[in-house]
């Protein structure tokens, strides 16, 4: 079982405090039980600022989704999401992570990723998946 995440940054060590769209970068993971691997990070190129003025805005789900469609992502993880979860969850599983760091985050991932295959196997019906320290 193996999964390419995308984890919400700032600074490619910590989660921020925002939605998953507002995040400076995703940094892509390849992860299975045992091996973690950073394939690349890629820079937020979505309008943040323009799409600030709508929350939930729709064609700001789409740039960030089309980001992320092209470097094979299954799997979404931050802190928060906001509400275009909805819209990510259609193509991704959504791992929310209540801890700060993202090595963390991927050691939770690691211990619970039948559960995330498991969502993932779900298609459109898939709901976000919360993990603790």
């Amino acid at each position: 079982m193996k999964i390419t995440a995308a984890f919400a940054t700032d600074d490619g060590k910590s989660f921020m405090e925002r939605h998953f769209g507002d995040a400076r970068y995703f940094d892509i993971y390849e992860i299975d039980e045992n091996n973690v691997k950073l394939i690349k990070r890629i820079d937020n190129s979505t309008d943040k600022d323009d799409a600030e003025d709508v929350h939930g805005d729709p064609v700001k789900a789409g740039g960030i989704m089309g980001l992320l469609v092209k470097e094979k992502v299954n799997v979404a993880v931050s802190k928060n999401f906001g509400p275009n979860i909805t819209r990510i969850l259609k193509k991704f599983a959504c791992v929310r992570f209540l801890g700060g760091e993202i090595n963390e985050g991927i050691k939770r991932i690691q211990e619970n990723i039948g559960d995330v295959f498991t969502e993932l196997e779900k298609g459109e019906a898939r709901k976000h998946i919360t993990l603790s320290v």
